[in-house]
């Protein structure tokens, strides 16, 4: 889910009703026109999945760790990038908030003239990590296909007595055969294997 600061719906928390409308006014001032406003954190998790926002934008006076701590379960299982301002903060909440996946983390409370800056940072960030991960879970997906393809590359030495490279060209053979990706003839052999104990 990658995304651009153009034409967003905003959710904004916000407990403090007159300052949610001020943040409301300055978004729609840098050309976000769907702008949600909520004054509680309760019940917010709802709120979130009937809504959808696209982006998430946390503004807390001095949030304590009952608070916080609930802010950072939630925003876990939310994958949408979120920017997340705090009046004063100590380390280990910074850090907690990092982990749960806050894009943007700023002490100093929410200032009009930061919004547009920050959320496009919030944005970069969560498209920079929504990346990273997908590179991860191919990386991931790879090295196990990898390594099934030599498990059986292995059985089909053993059981044929036959080289690497003969073992590998009757895999892609018998792939193309059968219109299959070599990964999943792979894993079939390995599953049968498996079930007649013969690895």
């Amino acid at each position: 889910m990658f995304m651009t600061s153009s034409s967003l719906s905003i959710l904004v928390i916000d407990e403090n009703v007159s300052r949610a409308h001020l943040i409301e006014a300055a978004l729609n001032e840098v050309g976000h026109s769907e702008v949600m406003l909520v004054h509680t954190v309760e019940g917010v998790a709802a709120k979130i999945a009937t809504v959808d926002p696209d982006v998430i934008v946390i503004d807390l006076d001095n949030p304590n760790r009952d608070m916080l701590e609930n802010l950072f379960q939630l925003t876990r299982t939310v994958q949408r990038p979120i920017a997340m301002f705090v009046d004063r903060s100590d380390h280990g909440s910074m850090e907690a908030a990092i982990d749960a996946g806050v894009s943007a983390y700023v002490v100093d409370g929410l200032r009009p003239d930061r919004i547009k800056p920050i959320l496009d940072m919030a944005i970069s960030r969560f498209n920079a990590y929504t990346k990273m991960m997908n590179e991860l879970v191919q990386a991931k997906g790879e090295l196990a296909a990898r390594k099934t393809i030599d498990r059986a590359k292995g059985i089909l030495m053993k059981a044929k007595g036959i080289s690497e490279d003969e073992a590998y060209a009757l895999l892609r053979k018998t792939a193309m055969n059968q219109n299959r990706k070599i990964v999943d003839v792979a894993e079939t052999l390995v599953l049968a294997a498996d079930m007649m104990g013969d690895d």
